[in-house]
């Protein structure tokens, strides 16, 4: 079958103009009743039908009395007066006093005519139907008098107010009943792909859980509309068409699909959304990152949005186009996004001649500053939003930012801090068993950002990170880590402290279909590599034992690495190889033991290695970095090593290994 290209790409702001010239949103109303009020719009400005309170009433338990008889009353000369009765709230009967007489009153209770204030009952004593006033008060005291909170006429709600407990709150005093409201939209969710499959099936080679429904259905939730999932299409053009014009043609304000929209050759959303009726398909192809092969159509009326399959470029289409609509017609203000000033932490290159929304982590640095990391798990993980704090805006017309640039960082969430603890470097199973003891008994915020070894070494110098894991060796002398401190000059820096050991080795398939012995096998023909990425100790400990082997063979590196199939195909964890090698993309990665047993599959040992914690100076003091380093050398946790297969600890576990004091 053929590809077909994608129709023009446009601009974003092009993208919105030729829906809007197809397409008004317009809000609706509805009555519902108070109960069925909260966090709905107000669709018109709501006035006061009553006073609030509609009587003068006691703020305070004590005796209603003319203000004037207690005007010399104190300790020594209290004023004697006679008491009538007494007023409980929602006493009916009808009271008047005159001067030199006291009505007793309950907090609520109506005032009784002729009194103009209440004495709190502390500041009296009755006695055979007198009562004596021990201090004098004012007129108006103690007196919540008609109309002194809301008064009748007044408004009490402006027209697009959201509706908080507050305002519901106020509406009840006032006895109202039902408020005129902005209906919610009712927005259609449509998943499409034959690798798509409902959460509960069993997960099958090459299908994956329908993520985008979920995702977008509680987005559609947040900003004021009405999520209706109507399940998962497969790869069909006439199942599809058919579920579109029942979607168009039933009581929905916009549809949304997700998948099938790549324009490849089983991607068939557009061809589907431009037969569905006129104008059909406005948009196929926008300059944004992520979220390049958006659809943007209106068919009987109703705008339709076809969102990427990746569940991040679904969701960055998603905030960017759908998400304004569904807000005007909910009669919801624009988001607005907090953003806060960052710095760049390393180069980051950007799309030419796209907008792109690129997401990172944000880490405060020693000096109060913050720094923000991009995110690298990409547009179709699906753990790429859920780990961001925010985004950086980059246009069209701009190729890179550079190190330490200062950017602004639009804030995913207001509620969004920086972490407790920042752990920057080598990938490791053994951080995250010793978060997890850590969180049964102090809570800890922390936040873990894979870069490599090398990475977490360049985070340690520039002051960013907590903590960085390493496990560089040092071809030289086969040291572990510490050579690396000179060498990047941060031993005046930084703190080392020794982690625990790991067992490095060759990850294969089960039983070793393959024959496969050791390192000299990743140069046959029949074998396919999985490699770690640039800068990871595994890849440093990797290109290592490569060099060996050109020597052994008497050829340059570079040509022996020409040889190897699949040495530029890069993995960014651990977990990453082994799941390469155990869906058979690859024969053969190097990665920890520890892995290797998660996926059943066979392991050949290569090398202990030292895994170290490397700590900036300025940090070493930190709270939450101390309770790490306590915990790491602890007996719960080395027990939990030994159970952990490839790891172990080793006498120094915890222990300062290098100070720059």
């Amino acid at each position: 079958m053929e590809i077909k290209e994608f129709h023009s790409v446009v601009s974003i702001a092009e993208a919105k103009e030729r829906l809007f010239s197809s397409y008004k949103p317009e809000p609706e109303s509805e009555h519902v009743a108070l109960d069925q009020a909260l966090y709905r719009v107000a669709a018109e400005h709501i006035i006061a039908p009553v006073d609030v309170p509609p009587f003068d009433r006691a703020s305070m338990d004590g005796y209603a009395v003319l203000a004037r008889d207690t005007f010399y009353a104190d300790e020594e000369n209290p004023a004697e007066l006679e008491f009538k009765d007494y007023i409980t709230a929602g006493d009916i009967r009808k009271f008047e006093i005159v001067q030199g007489e006291a009505v007793g009153i309950a907090t609520g209770a109506p005032m009784p005519k002729g009194a103009n204030a209440v004495v709190m009952v502390e500041y009296t004593h009755s006695e055979k139907g007198r009562v004596k006033i021990y201090r004098p008060v004012a007129p108006g005291e103690n007196v919540m008098a008609a109309g002194s909170d809301i008064m009748r006429g007044e408004t009490v709600v402006r027209k697009g107010t959201l509706l908080s407990p507050r305002e519901t709150g106020v509406l009840a005093a006032l006895g109202i009943r039902e408020v005129k409201v902005y209906r919610k939209p009712k927005v259609a969710i449509l998943s499409t792909g034959d690798e798509i499959i409902a959460q509960g099936d069993s997960l099958t080679f090459g299908k994956i859980y329908d993520v985008n429904s979920r995702a977008i259905a509680d987005s559609v939730i947040e900003n004021g509309g009405e999520p209706f999932f109507e399940g998962i299409v497969e790869d069909n053009q006439e199942l599809l068409q058919k579920k579109l014009m029942e979607l168009v043609s039933g009581d929905y304000d916009i549809i949304i699909t997700s998948g099938g929209t790549s324009a490849g050759a089983g991607d068939i959303s557009y061809k589907v959304i431009d037969e569905l009726g006129g104008p059909g398909i406005l948009v196929h192809g926008v300059a944004i990152k992520p979220g390049k092969p958006t659809i943007i159509g209106v068919a009987g009326g109703k705008p339709i949005f076809g969102l990427p399959g990746y569940p991040t470029s679904a969701m960055i289409v998603f905030y960017v186009f759908v998400a304004p609509i569904i807000r005007v017609l909910a009669g919801l203000p624009e988001e607005e996004r907090t953003s806060i000033d960052a710095r760049t932490s390393m180069r980051m290159f950007s799309a030419k001649g796209r907008y792109e929304y690129k997401l990172v982590n944000l880490v405060r640095a020693a000096d109060g500053s913050l720094s923000a990391y991009p995110v690298l798990t990409g547009s179709g993980a699906i753990t790429t939003l859920a780990e961001a704090d925010g985004y950086i805006e980059v246009p069209e017309n701009v190729l890179m930012l550079s190190e330490g640039e200062e950017v602004k960082v639009a804030l995913l969430s207001k509620a969004i801090r920086p972490a407790d603890l920042t752990i920057i470097g080598s990938h490791c199973i053994g951080v995250d068993l010793l978060l997890n003891l850590i969180n049964k008994t102090v809570p800890m915020q922390a936040k873990i950002i894979n870069v490599g070894s090398s990475g977490g070494l360049n985070a340690v110098k520039r002051g960013e990170s907590d903590i960085s894991g390493t496990h560089l060796i040092d071809e030289k002398t086969g040291e572990y880590n510490i050579p690396f401190l000179s060498r990047l000059k941060i031993d005046k820096k930084a703190y080392l402290v020794r982690g625990y050991d790991r067992e490095q080795g060759f990850i294969i398939a089960k039983d070793n279909p393959m024959g496969i012995k050791g390192i000299e096998d990743v140069l046959r023909d029949d074998i396919s590599t999985v490699n770690r990425n640039a800068g990871s100790g595994t890849r440093v400990l990797l290109d290592l034992e490569l060099s060996k082997l050109a020597e052994k063979k008497n050829i340059p590196m570079r040509e022996l690495v020409k040889k190897i199939r699949g040495y530029e195909i890069e993995a960014k964890s651990h977990s990453a190889v082994a799941a390469a090698v155990a869906y058979g993309r690859a024969d053969i990665g190097l990665a920890i033991k520890t892995v290797a047993e998660q996926y059943e599959l066979d392991f050949i040992h290569l090398k202990e290695e030292k895994y170290d914690l490397a700590i900036p100076r300025e940090k070493f003091g930190k709270k939450e970095v101390q309770t790490f380093i306590k915990f790491l050398g602890s007996n719960e946790f080395k027990e939990k090593l030994i159970k952990t297969a490839g790891l172990k600890p080793n006498s120094e576990t915890g222990k300062v290994i290098y100070s720059p004091e």
